[in-house]
């Protein structure tokens, strides 16, 4: 399933993950060392105080970093989040959001996983850390 996944989840106009299409998230790289997320800017994810909400930062961070544990598990086997933190840098009002998150550690039952979250100009916004477990899945 990850595999096939991530081959479709790459495609112009993919449909396997409905959360990506809903934000506009798109996917540049998916490899065993790095993923890439690029999500455009768009006026709904300004929070009250005018900056680009932390949640939305959190869910590219949290996508990237799901993506990445994927493209290392194997066949018969699946992923889910056990815990995530984030740490916010810097505020931004404008423009796109990028994520780059890659292993930091892979164990056989838990990967541990960063994420950073840069603007369009690359500077840092936030990063994000995370364990994943590895579930066999059951035949």
């Amino acid at each position: 399933m990850p595999q096939a996944y991530l081959k479709n989840v790459q495609k112009e106009g993919q449909q396997v993950n409905p959360l990506l299409s809903f934000l506009g998230i798109a996917v540049e790289l998916i490899s065993k060392e790095k993923v890439i997320l690029r999500l455009p800017f768009q006026h709904n994810f300004i929070q009250g105080a005018g900056a680009i909400a932390g949640g939305i930062m959190a869910t590219l961070a949290d996508e990237a970093m799901a993506h990445v544990v994927l493209a290392n598990v194997s066949a018969g086997e699946n992923t889910a989040t056990i815990e995530m933190n984030i740490r916010y840098l810097k505020g931004t009002v404008r423009g796109g959001i990028v994520a780059e998150a890659m292993v930091i550690r892979k164990g056989k039952r838990v990967l541990t996983v960063q994420a950073d979250i840069l603007d369009d100009k690359g500077v840092l916004l936030a990063q994000a850390g995370a364990s994943f477990m590895i579930i066999k899945k059951k035949v």
